[in-house]
């Protein structure tokens, strides 16, 4: 057995015996890329269910879209991918897709616009966490038959109002845009499901890579589609380790086991940078990370006792200590590059400004559960926290689990306290204003678990009516300053504090080229890839 497969079988012996097992000098065939990267955040590999991190890379692999983002020419937006080109209606309500032709999926069988309406509307039917990117254009599992319709080779779908072009397909580019075999997922189906389970941990898509097999929390192994439109990737396998601590894939990118570093901690950048055969990327990421309070508290309800926590947080200590390098200032919900992004940052640790807040509040001590995935850098955050927090008489509990564990708990509105993180799913701001400053109904039974605003049990207080007339302004200049007085308002109001936004730093060994995260659309490519 040679050094690389010592180090894929003894994954489940503990990452610190595969390392010590290997002899210096141990590198990864040439064919293949190994990449270490934290994907317990992983729960499903289903495009219409999919709406993590992690998840997203997988599905960028696998599944085409009807339209799509270049990796070597991010700045052009999206792009052509299984359509060829659209047409827009007068009215502005109906897009025609014409399918590209000649496209074949892993099966075997050709993507047809048949393939394309039956994943569209499969998206809606099964109304998943991520639905809500669909049914905002009015789809509903109902009207789906007459909103999204295939005639020969074309595509069409019909928006219940006009929105602006660049809105529709930017929002066709996110994971659940994904175009699934329409026979293979039905040869699937499971009691009515559309494949659903079978789909969880199985692929049906034409994209360069096919999933060949995914452990949770251990790995995703994905296999080179040799007949893939684009051409066939440069490396004939991917494997995604799940490597937890910063210091164990620092080891294995210095020994060569692995080609690429994606959550190496600002020491140990530091460390790599001086080691031979390394080098370091930087990108400016859409990824923000934030605090967020759980409004059915009564406590946390309050505004003194929002505005006393946003008081309490060590901004700039953080960002030039564990973050230094991987993460920026910055208080508001849509990343710097995005159409109406804000600079403002009006907050910063001011404990006695916090004590008074609380005390026109009426608190006086307060206990507060605090959920948090245990990944190094949010560990550090919520423990930041907890100190600062703790100086103005606020306790922090932890509760420390699984990406999944504790996803699961925020979005049944069971924490009192999220620290976590959050990406766009598309390239335009109505993406985050959706999200963050956006809940039509905010019922408990509602069960609107991908609208951020609906898990915090918030009443965004007349800024849902906002974001609803800001993505519908033709005017461009006119709608960035629509978001930019709501994130205004947001900054004032909500119960987020948006604290940081990323700066992903990938370390790799020299010989790897064309690797992208995807910059702020926050999504990995890996089929461009050479070494």
């Amino acid at each position: 057995m040679n050094a690389f497969s010592k180090l894929m079988s003894g994954a489940a012996l503990g990452v610190a015996i595969a390392v010590t097992a290997l002899p210096a000098g141990a590198e990864t065939p040439a064919n293949m890329l190994v990449i270490a990267n934290r994907i317990d955040d992983i729960t499903t590999l289903d495009p219409a269910e999919s709406f993590e991190f992690a998840g997203s890379d997988v599905s960028r692999q696998v599944y085409n879209k009807l339209v799509n983002f270049d990796p070597m020419n991010l700045d052009a937006g999206y792009q052509p991918d299984l359509a060829e080109s659209w047409e827009v209606s007068e009215d502005g309500k109906t897009l025609t897709f014409t399918m590209r032709e000649g496209v074949m999926f892993h099966s075997g069988n050709p993507v047809t616009a048949e393939d394309a309406e039956f994943s569209l509307r499969r998206a809606v039917i099964l109304n998943k966490t991520p639905s809500f990117i669909l049914t905002q254009f009015g789809f509903t599992p109902d009207n789906v038959e007459e909103t999204i319709r295939a005639e020969g080779n074309k595509l069409i779908i019909t928006t219940d109002k006009p929105y602006a072009t660049s809105f529709v397909l930017n929002c066709l580019t996110s994971t659940i845009g994904g175009i699934v075999d329409k026979q293979v997922v039905m040869e699937h189906d499971q009691d009515g499901d559309l494949g659903n389970l079978w789909l969880k941990t199985n692929s049906a898509g034409s994209g360069p890579y096919k999933l060949v097999g995914w452990k949770p929390n251990e790995s995703v192994t994905l296999e080179a589609n040799a007949d893939y439109y684009g051409g066939a990737p440069n490396l004939d396998r991917v494997i995604v380790r799940h490597i937890q601590e910063s210091a164990t894939q620092r080891l294995l990118l210095e020994r060569g086991d692995i080609d690429i570093a994606r959550n190496l901690n600002p020491e140990d950048i530091a460390g790599v940078m001086e080691a031979d055969g390394v080098k370091v990327q930087d990108e400016l990421k859409g990824r923000l990370m934030y605090a967020s309070l759980n409004q059915t508290h009564p406590e946390l309800s309050k505004p003194e006792v929002r505005q006393a926590i946003k008081y309490l947080i060590d901004y700039e200590g953080m960002v030039n200590s564990f973050l230094k390098g991987q993460y920026t200032i910055h208080q508001n919900f849509l990343p710097l590059t995005y159409l109406g992004s804000v600079r403002e940052n009006p907050f910063s640790l001011d404990v006695e400004k916090a004590k008074a807040l609380l005390e026109e509040a009426g608190v006086d001590g307060l206990e507060l559960n605090v959920g948090v995935r245990e990944a190094q850098e949010r560990l550090e955050i919520a423990q930041s926290l907890q100190n600062t927090l703790a100086q103005a008489g606020i306790t922090l509990n932890l509760t420390v689990g699984t990406g999944k564990q504790i996803l699961g708990m925020y979005r049944a509105r069971e924490l009192d306290v999220y620290i976590g993180a959050w990406g766009p799913d598309y390239p335009d701001p109505h993406t985050n204003a959706s999200t963050f400053a956006y809940n039509p109904d905010n019922s408990a039974d509602a069960g609107l678990t991908g609208i951020l605003a609906w898990r915090n049990g918030w009443d965004t207080g007349g800024l849902s009516e906002k974001t609803d007339a800001a993505v519908v302004e033709n005017d461009r200049d006119m709608r960035a300053k629509m978001y930019q007085d709501i994130q205004a308002e947001f900054r004032e109001t909500s119960p987020f504090a948006i604290m940081f936004q990323q700066i992903e730093q990938s370390a790799m060994r020299e010989n790897i080229t064309d690797f992208s995260t995807g910059q702020a659309i926050t999504a990995a490519s890996y089929w461009q890839v050479t070494k």
